[in-house]
């Protein structure tokens, strides 16, 4: 996993390296094992290098005839099988990154079809005038691009793009309501005008600096595939053959990995997994809460690493810990979702640099099987069925100065675009719903953000597209039985890992912020409510009551405006954290 970044002119003049060497320069944490640029003609490329595979040889970018050259973000898991299916090919290297360019040579834009991985890939093709850019289908990795008059310019992180001078640092509004009322954002846009997503599976062929083509590949199997099985039985011995295949893929690294166990159902299944395919103990890393109203997953995950003979690390998430981390933990998420799950993320990421350079986890597995309560809900009959996410943080609080009433226009273009796409069950609609959004910008990008601030690359095996395409076409009764979600993942862990108690009721995973907020709010509340970003939006009595209420829904709006002000100063003021939440919200803005 690294960093990428460079630009293509619009004149055809060349594009001067010191604009893609402070792209890459800005995104430092991503590339800390070396970095290289490289200009010819009309656009120039940029690597930040995180060693993970080829640690000799793998340095980017990489070259093919032609003139070919390519940067890549991510891992391609199955480099060693494309390889061999290329036997007349003269690899110059061991990376995983290079079979792409062959397979570009012969198929041209069709060459993703065969990855299997995680990644975001600029190809620049002199013969062909053209710069490439490619997402991978679930959007595990981050591509963001900005077109002005005088270049096209991509790169890992918008903050990137911001720091070169390309766009201006100010905020969309259609977006930012977005964020403050889902927490995440949807489409291609993003909180910074003129920056856009390649979304996922989405493909970019841009000559003289402007998009002229576009393709996608989709992460889920086409409308109307066929169940791949329906008996019980046959269900299991499939996932397991392909569960076995995928963890054993994302294993593939020249360097120590671990993985991220809370103790659910999903990390314990990858835990379980990892256990039966490494002959020595996996390292897991769990995050508690200690003397905290919310459910310490410790003591649950501890029986469930001793079970799979795991070598347990256990981190503490302390009320200190948040005050002392969140700014730090704002600045890195460039593109933001203001998920409170990213400050146990955060420490846990920075405990596992200490041991490992890669870590697995379980994002994925309830978008795939089914998992969450929602989904129960969009499955019951007219007039019982319930929409997903109806109701905005702030919607009926009475705390915004112009009521944010669009911002679930785009959450609704999803749903339309679900609805209409021929899924047949309402269950594959709602599936579908998250994994076009809330998955690659919420949950995804909160992974990327918080790993790769501390140099570690971040897998997740749920999300490979055999296993992916298995999961998703499976009967709803094989994900949803007896009002449980993830049946299937729940049986076959109950076969592998007893001691996860997979099918007994479990508490939802909870952050203690709006507990620790409370704390302090007839403190905070009066310098987050004046803070730049902030004050235009918010009624002030209003605002500074949500951080001494003890209703939950207030609290998370408190926690929400919390995280944006921090954010707004950073990534719109360009103000580095100082210090812990309260010496940065009183520093001169």
């Amino acid at each position: 996993m690294c960093g990428i970044a460079g630009a293509m002119s619009r004149d055809g003049s060349p594009v001067p390296a010191a604009l893609v060497e402070r792209m890459v320069a800005a995104f430092g944490h991503r590339g800390p094992d070396g970095s290289g640029v490289h200009s010819h003609g009309d656009v120039t490329l940029g690597h930040g290098r995180l060693a993970i595979i080829d640690l000799a040889t793998g340095d980017q970018p990489l070259f093919g005839p032609g003139d070919l050259a390519l940067v890549a973000n991510g891992e391609i898991y199955n480099y060693r099988e494309l390889r061999a299916d290329l036997p007349d090919e003269s690899f110059r290297t061991q990376s995983d990154c290079e079979p792409p360019l062959a397979l570009y040579r012969r198929r041209g834009l069709a060459f993703t079809d065969a990855l299997r991985g995680m990644y975001a890939i600029a190809l620049h093709d002199p013969a062909a005038g053209r710069l490439v850019l490619t997402r991978d289908p679930f959007g595990i990795k981050p591509l963001y691009y900005a077109e002005t008059d005088r270049l096209f310019a991509f790169a890992s992180e918008p903050a990137a793009l911001v720091a070169a001078g390309v766009v201006p640092a100010r905020v969309a509004e259609a977006p930012r309501d977005e964020l403050l009322n889902l927490q995440f954002t949807t489409g291609a846009a993003t909180l910074f005008p003129g920056i856009r997503r390649v979304l996922p599976g989405e493909t970019l062929v841009v000559e003289r600096g402007r998009v002229i083509d576009r393709r996608r590949l989709s992460a889920l199997p086409p409308p109307g595939t066929p169940a791949p099985v329906r008996r019980d039985g046959a269900a299991l011995e499939a996932f397991d053959r392909l569960f076995a295949e995928t963890v054993d893929l994302h294993q593939r690294s020249d360097v120590p990995y671990g993985m991220f166990l809370s103790g659910g159902v999903d990390s314990s299944a990858v835990l379980a997994m990892m256990a039966r395919l490494n002959p020595s103990p996996v390292l897991a890393f769990t995050a508690g809460f200690p003397e905290t109203g919310v459910h310490d997953e410790r003591d649950h995950a501890r029986a469930v690493a001793r079970a799979a003979g795991a070598e347990h690390v256990e981190v503490a998430v302390t009320e200190t810990d948040f005050w002392d981390h969140l700014p730090a933990i704002a600045a890195a998420m460039d593109d933001p979702a203001a998920d409170y799950a990213i400050v146990p993320t955060w420490l846990l990421a920075r405990e596992a640099r200490k041991a490992v350079k890669v870590i697995l986890s379980g994002e994925g597995g309830d978008e795939l099987f089914g998992g969450y309560g929602r989904y129960r809900h969009a499955m019951r009959p007219w007039p019982f069925t319930r929409p997903m996410r109806r109701k905005g943080t702030f919607d009926g609080l009475g705390v915004l100065r112009r009521p944010a009433d669009g911002w679930r226009s785009g959450f609704a273009a999803a749903e339309a675009a679900a609805a209409s796409a021929g899924w047949r069950t309402r269950l594959q609609q709602a599936q579908a719903l998250d994994i076009a959004d809330w998955l690659p910008n919420d949950l995804l990008g909160k992974l990327d953000r918080c790993l790769m601030a501390h140099g570690v690359e971040g897998r997740v095996p749920f999300l490979d597209v055999p296993l992916a395409a298995f999961a998703f076409a499976l009967p709803d009764r094989l994900k949803v039985r007896g009002g449980q979600g993830k049946w299937l993942l729940r049986q076959w862990l109950q076969r592998h890992l007893p001691a996860a108690q997979p099918f007994t009721p479990k508490r939802g995973f909870t952050v203690p912020v709006g507990e620790w907020i409370a704390r302090h709010g007839a403190m905070l509340g009066p310098m987050v409510v004046a803070q730049p970003g902030v004050v235009e939006l918010v009624d002030p009595e209003a605002g500074r009551h949500l951080f001494t209420s003890s209703d939950r829904r207030a609290r998370f709006a408190a926690w929400t405006l919390l995280f944006y002000a921090l954010w707004y100063r950073r990534h719109i003021l360009g103000r580095l954290p100082e210090g812990d939440v309260f010496a940065t919200l009183t520093a001169a803005p």
